[in-house]
């Protein structure tokens, strides 16, 4: 009998064990907000405090879920909203126009534990679809839905639908108008004077991004990540990116999360989300190595341009890029919190 209760006891003080070990697991985030061509002097402090606050609150959002046991999936959903609730980012509210002055939006989640993934493509009236791509990973027996019908599948679920105009916003408005002049040979004018001929080409390379993004580890040693995103200033034709697109712009499994920005074209040619998995899976290369051989090797090998947010199962984070810049912030396992936006950033 004695001897019953001493296993018993041993078997619960594993149990309370491994349970202290799981609650003081590390969790960690990471964020992005696109990357493009962005110089420190051509940005006002004013824009920059925006800019690093609205990320604070994607990062603070997300941490918070993980913090009170939250799975990495609810985390990089509750970041991601809050960045396509925000203006000042391409996804959701602020997104970029299309050639026909409407806004088409794209999303894609993954859960790396699962392997289950969802995605949305196209959509004009889901106001959060990061939202609609969860729904379809969880709710449907599908991977990407795109259009009308993705649209259908968001009211059968009850998500929030918004008019298009809810997503405009007059800085967007101006890009499609400042792009479209440029196509047809028209110059810009600043409101200075000064040679815009620099400016102009420099905007012209910014329109082709802007994508936000995230990835966690969850207190169960669970990551995921998620992107989303209104793709190219004045695209036509129904492009669709790279960010829906799951091994293109986003891709987790039990070794590590990626969430991509940039052009999309070469993402997708290069499934640059999966390429950094599989350098850590084959060739067994750490975090640090697999991403900045991903972006800074192959991407730009390829005439590629771009960054990514990415983070392992250890809680470390990586967030490279070849441009002059990506708004990208992480909270990480130790807690320290870390916010920048320039190549040469001091955070």
């Amino acid at each position: 009998m004695l001897h019953r209760y001493r296993t018993f006891a041993s078997a619960v003080a594993l149990l309370l064990s491994a349970v202290a070990f799981t609650r003081a697991a590390p969790v960690a985030i990471a964020v992005h907000g696109g990357a493009g061509t962005l110089v420190r002097e051509e940005m006002t402090q004013e824009r920059e405090a925006e800019y690093r606050a609205e990320l604070e609150r994607a990062l603070r959002a997300g941490h918070a879920v993980l913090v009170d046991g939250g799975s990495a999936v609810d985390a990089v959903v509750a970041a991601i909203v809050v960045l396509e609730d925000s203006p000042l980012f391409n996804a959701g509210r602020g997104a970029v126009f299309t050639h026909d002055g409407m806004v088409e939006l794209d999303a894609s989640l993954m859960d790396g534990y699962s392997n289950s993934a969802g995605a949305a493509a196209g959509v004009r009236t889901v106001r959060n679809p990061i939202r609609l791509a969860r729904a379809v990973m969880e709710d449907s027996p599908h991977v990407l839905l795109a259009g009308r019908g993705a649209e259908e599948f968001a009211t059968e679920q009850g998500l929030e639908l918004v008019a298009n105009e809810y997503f405009h916003t007059e800085r967007r408005r101006s890009d499609l108008d400042r792009v479209k002049a440029s196509a047809v040979g028209k110059t810009t004018t600043r409101a200075d004077g000064a040679n815009t001929d620099r400016d102009t080409a420099a905007f012209l390379a910014s329109a082709r991004y802007g994508t936000v993004g995230a990835v966690a580890l969850d207190a169960s040693g669970r990551l995921a990540a998620g992107t989303s995103t209104g793709g190219m200033t004045n695209k036509r034709w129904g492009r669709i990116g790279d960010s829906p697109l799951i091994g293109a712009g986003t891709f987790a499994d039990r070794r590590c999360a990626v969430s991509c920005t940039g052009h999309g074209e070469y993402f997708i040619r290069g499934a640059i989300a999966y390429d950094v998995a599989a350098r850590m899976d084959y060739a067994a290369a750490d975090l640090d190595t697999a991403t900045r051989q991903a972006i800074h090797e192959k991407l730009a090998r390829a005439g590629g341009t771009g960054g990514l947010v990415a983070m392992d199962v250890q809680g470390n984070v990586a967030m490279p890029f070849n441009t002059r810049g990506m708004y990208r912030g992480a909270i990480h396992a130790d807690g320290r919190m870390e916010i920048a936006i320039f190549a040469d950033a001091e955070n």
